[in-house]
């Protein structure tokens, strides 16, 4: 499988456009892979995880259409992760000529805030209407945590987050061609039920993705910080849970605790992983 990095920061991108703290301004200074934007990633071409307010300045900043997306796997509905408008702007009604019809799946939560999201938008009729669905060239799928469900070449597994429980948010293991990934933002530290979901599910995965939203010298706490992160990682491997030439990256950088992309990613070469950057292809 490849993996292309559309964002990876956190929720108000990184610089933060109104800050002028030291991270921010530095990373205005340096660019390049210093500058986030709200995290998504594309798997293949087919396969989008979370349909954030970034993709399409993404796509095309990084040359990665999305034309091919056939399916997407949506987190939760927070708007750094889900804008709604994506919804009708890939819509034949749009000028949207020859796209795949959109397979979206996500938690009861967060289909009920996408459906008034969207419903304020898009008439009174129902988010599940079929004749929405028609409009929109959209079907929509509900996975619940634990849930084992195949898209096309994929099998894909949803796992519990420790994150809002109002928008039920969900982390995703993705197998297919040989290979399995894991994606876990946002989330605090994992619940017990999710690593226990792991070896029931019979996890082992050749990519980590996971939550980096606080720095060295932060304590984590709805999200993760990168202390936790190494823990994390420590006990995924004592668990059996890697695969031996497993990769780890870091993900949902926020501006506040994290350095700028050189420092971020020199200390955790120390560490044994490393941080991801919009464009990155794996």
């Amino acid at each position: 499988m490849i993996v292309t990095f559309l964002g990876t920061a956190a929720a108000n991108a990184y610089p933060e456009a109104f800050c002028r703290c030291k991270n921010c301004e530095r990373a205005r200074a340096l660019g390049g892979p210093s500058l986030r934007k709200r995290s998504a990633v594309l798997v293949n071409d087919d396969l989008l995880i979370d349909l954030g307010p970034d993709i399409m300045t993404a796509s095309n900043v990084h040359g990665h259409p999305l034309t091919g997306v056939r399916y997407c796997l949506q987190t939760h509905a927070h708007a750094d992760h889900l804008d709604t408008s994506h919804f009708l702007s890939r819509s034949p009604g749009y000028g949207v000529v020859g796209a795949p019809r959109l397979h979206f799946y996500a938690s009861p939560g967060s289909l009920r805030l996408a459906a008034q999201l969207l419903e304020r938008d898009c008439a009174p009729a129902s988010f599940s209407d079929p004749e929405v669905g028609e409009h929109l060239n959209l079907e929509i799928h509900q996975i619940e945590a634990l849930q084992s469900l195949t898209m096309g070449r994929y099998r894909v597994t949803a796992f519990p987050a420790n994150h809002d429980p109002i928008v039920d948010p969900l982390l995703y293991a993705v197998e297919g061609d040989g290979r399995s990934i894991f994606y876990g933002t946002d989330t605090a530290s994992l619940p017990e039920e999710t690593w226990e979901g792991f070896h029931r599910c019979r996890q082992r995965f050749d990519v980590v993705i996971l939550d980096h939203t606080y720095g060295p010298d932060e304590p984590g706490s709805d999200h993760l910080s990168a202390r936790q992160f190494i823990e994390h990682v420590a006990r995924m491997r004592e668990e059996g849970l890697l695969a031996d030439q497993a990769r780890l990256f870091a993900t949902h950088i926020a501006h506040e605790g994290n350095p700028v992309h050189p420092e971020l990613a020199d200390f955790a070469s120390q560490h044994g992983y490393e941080i991801a950057y919009d464009g990155l292809v794996v």
